[in-house]
């Protein structure tokens, strides 16, 4: 029988495989999907949505910069979607958190408080929140 700590340790460790395997395309593609064009941009940290749009086609790629927060957010959505499912998943991405000063984890990774936003996925994984 699993522990629930062995079923969180898999499911991170899944959701890290899978992410590093996303191509900017993908991860644009990804994000736009889930939470929407002006959402990803917002993460990705641009002004201009529409960027994303031809990240997600592949038409050019992004800055370092918005291709690492873009990747935390796949990877901590992914994350707390294998522990419970995609909706729940989005919510929590959207919603305001008591660990992060009432901040959504969608701003604060915007705001790169990407391992802040990972402690919080952990915490509200084990319940503690």
């Amino acid at each position: 029988m699993q522990t629930q700590r062995e079923s969180a340790a898999e499911a991170e460790a899944a959701a890290l495989r899978e992410t590093t395997e996303l191509t900017p395309a993908r991860m644009a593609a990804l994000l736009q999907d889930t939470f929407s064009q002006r959402i990803a941009a917002l993460i990705a940290g641009v002004d201009d949505h529409r960027q994303v749009g031809r990240w997600a086609r592949g038409q050019n790629m992004p800055r370092i910069d918005s291709e690492s927060r873009m990747r935390a957010a796949c990877q901590i959505f992914t994350f707390i979607a294998n522990c419970e499912n995609p909706h729940i998943a989005r919510a929590w991405m959207l919603g305001m958190n008591p660990q992060l000063d009432d901040d959504s984890p969608i701003e604060a990774i915007a705001e790169g408080r990407t391992k802040d936003v990972m402690a919080a996925a952990r915490s509200f994984q084990r319940g503690d929140l």
